[in-house]
């Protein structure tokens, strides 16, 4: 009797771990997929002059980086979490903190983009003058400055008030590492300060540029485009905030569900808002813009599909390209 339970047991958990296997399979998949097209991406931005010195291309280019890292880093979390892989105390700050200030910096490189293309639409013939390629690597170096804010309060936290900071082996989430009540009440009122403030600048160039789109008598489209990306940030700045929300939704159904079902639902969420934003919206940014998306068609394809230089350079020129 007690080797036919012996042997159920062994047969469950060998079911158990190759589903968990079929599960890492299928959500690093994409994840591999799609940081190949974002380093396609990278690639094309880094062919043209005129791709690394306009704003619009610029600050492109910046969420791109910040998204590839975001969903690596975040790729090997999830695959941590699914394993139950323990590692080092100082290795999971270093990753907990990073994806964290990626996350930040990603949601406030959102407002950027929103008011550049407020800038373009209700400011046209300033738009030169405001958004220059300093001011824009200004501005990115700010966002930086401020991503960072919580992540070094982590940090310096964890070492210098922590007592359970010592060098061992544990599961690697936010739950298990920052157990003081300092690192939650940091982690909510950082966030609040932050989503809140993006949320209202989205919504103010949402707000103004639908106005310009109805009283303009002219390049109402370029507007309406605009509108349709502004409504884009707003979505990637509510699935960044859900983002942020899954780990104490685990942390409360942890005591309620099984291991089986927690794990299913990891990979539902981690699909959902994880991978999603972080693929589908380069893609959407770089196939909407015209110049860029055929140099993108391009290299992507390996050169067998012509690149349209005549098309690509009246749409720079002209300013045609609406990100």
């Amino acid at each position: 009797m007690s080797n036919l339970n012996d042997s159920k047991a062994n047969i469950t958990q060998t079911v158990v771990m190759d589903q968990n296997a079929l599960k890492m399979f299928l959500s690093g998949t994409p994840c591999v997929i799609f940081l190949y097209v974002n380093g396609v991406m990278l690639f094309t931005l880094s062919k043209k002059t005129v791709f690394q010195e306009m704003p619009r291309y610029m600050l492109f280019g910046h969420m791109l980086w910040v998204d590839t890292l975001n969903l690596f880093m975040s790729l090997v979390l999830y695959i941590c979490a699914v394993s139950r892989m323990s590692i080092l105390k100082n290795i999971c700050l270093f990753l907990l903190i990073s994806t964290t200030a990626l996350l930040h910096v990603s949601v406030l490189n959102l407002s950027l983009m929103s008011l550049e293309r407020y800038i373009v639409i209700c400011f046209p013939l300033r738009h030169a003058d405001i958004t220059t390629s300093e001011r824009t690597k200004m501005a990115i170096a700010i966002v930086w400055m401020m991503g960072l804010i919580q992540p070094l309060s982590d940090m310096i936290t964890f070492y210098a008030i922590d007592s359970t900071s010592a060098v061992m082996n544990l599961f690697c989430s936010r739950t298990t590492l920052f157990r003081l009540q300092i690192y939650k009440k940091l982690e909510i009122s950082i966030t609040c300060v932050f989503f809140v403030s993006v949320s209202f600048v989205i919504i103010f160039t949402y707000a103004s540029i639908a106005a310009v789109a109805k009283t303009a008598s002219s390049d109402k489209a370029s507007a309406k485009k605009a509108n349709k990306t502004v409504l884009l940030h707003l979505l990637q700045l509510v699935l960044g905030l859900i983002s942020l929300l899954l780990e104490p939704i685990f942390e409360a159904m942890y005591v309620h569900v099984d291991y089986n079902t927690l794990v299913n639902l990891m990979y539902f969420f981690f699909v959902v808002f994880i991978i999603f934003p972080r693929c589908l919206s380069p893609l959407v940014y770089g196939l909407r813009d015209k110049a860029f998306g055929s140099s993108f068609k391009y290299y992507f394809t390996l050169g067998f599909k012509r690149q349209n230089k005549c098309n690509t350079e009246i749409h720079l020129v002209a300013g045609g390209c609406k990100i």
